[in-house]
């Protein structure tokens, strides 16, 4: 894929993003406006299906609608409530830990720029970024598995970290394709460009792909 193919990708990827069911965090920033339950639901979404971090989510935000609202909560608790998602013990932790930080950091405020947000607990570069993009509309590219992988597939990147990908993304992605690649991708990834036995014959940019380049030749 040449970077002169990628405006007609993510064209044609926006509008299979409109026929599937939207990523959770996505679906949080369309319905609550609140950076601090995009945080949350993203640090929930780590290693975890979508359909499992909706049912923690919606569960969760029954007691915790602002960061001091895990103070009224002890681990037990919080963890009976968030136990579905994976590695619920961790971010249990974290959680618990996250008014602190937010206040003696940013004054109770979930801040927008990576560096800072790296500082909270339980968040690495992948949610930094999508916290950054999704609730903040501001310039970051978020790099899970899926799009390290199938921008690799593509053969749009060579990389073989998900840090490498954002790195190469960063120089090679217009920006202006930066905050919806995550979740384009994303829902591509789980219903069409899937890990094993992708659908190729009805990828909508099949003719944009290396792998399938590749099949053709062999």
């Amino acid at each position: 894929m040449q970077n002169s193919d990628i405006d007609i990708v993510m064209d044609r990827l926006a509008q299979h993003f409109t026929t599937v069911k939207t990523p959770i965090v996505d679906l949080v920033q369309a319905t609550t406006q609140e950076p601090f339950k995009v945080l949350v639901a993203t640090i929930l979404s780590a290693r975890t299906k979508d359909s499992t971090t909706a049912k923690a989510v919606t569960e969760l935000f029954k007691y915790v609608n602002k960061a001091d609202d895990f103070n009224k909560l002890n681990a037990e608790e919080l963890d009976s409530i968030i136990y579905q998602v994976g590695f619920h013990r961790a971010k249990t932790k974290h959680l618990l830990q996250l008014p602190e930080v937010l206040n003696r950091l940013f004054e109770g405020a979930v801040p927008s720029e990576i560096e800072d947000l790296l500082l909270l607990p339980g968040v690495g570069r992948k949610t930094a970024n999508l916290v950054r993009a999704v609730a903040f509309q501001k310039p970051a590219i978020c790099v899970d598995i899926h799009v390290h992988r199938i921008c690799n597939r593509w053969g749009y990147i060579s990389t073989k970290t998900p840090f490498e990908s954002e790195m190469a993304l960063r120089n090679k992605l217009p920006e202006k394709h930066w905050l919806n690649i995550n979740s384009f991708v994303v829902a591509f990834g789980q219903n069409l460009c899937t890990p094993r036995k992708p659908h190729c014959t009805i990828c909508p940019i099949s003719e944009f792909c290396a792998r399938v380049g590749l099949n053709s030749l062999a």
